[in-house]
């Protein structure tokens, strides 16, 4: 994140099948990220940002993760569609009261969109 932030990105981004693995449990990715941020920040004077993605089993997960990227400084927080229309509502609303942004990952669309004959068209999904 430090090497493209410095090299002039305002904002780089989790990949979307990126929650919490074994390997990189969440919580140490967001402090390590966050420190790279703040330190890219620090050392060009500009605004950097990184959408740490919260996407996770159940609400209360999501909502924990959302509050400890707040408490660390991010502005802005990821969600894949996967998790479902209603806990996106939900972490929609959870953004608007705690003046976060947030970006939704389109991971999994292919659910509702791949078959043209029964399926929804992306085009409807995205104005949702």
């Amino acid at each position: 994140s430090m090497k493209a932030l410095k090299g002039g990105l305002d904002f780089v981004k989790d990949d979307e099948n990126i929650n919490s693995q074994p390997f990189m449990h969440w919580r140490d990715r967001f402090l390590y990220v966050m420190e790279a941020v703040n330190k890219a920040s620090a050392a060009t004077g500009e605004v950097k940002g990184h959408y740490l993605n919260v996407t996770a089993a159940t609400m209360e997960d999501m909502y924990e993760r959302a509050e400890f990227a707040k408490d660390l400084g991010s502005t802005i927080v990821m969600i894949d569609l996967v998790i479902g229309y209603t806990a996106i509502q939900s972490m929609s609303n959870w953004a608007r009261r705690n003046d976060m942004i947030l970006h939704l990952h389109r991971a999994g669309h292919s659910t509702y969109t791949r078959q043209k004959n029964h399926g929804v068209s992306f085009r409807v999904i995205s104005k949702w």
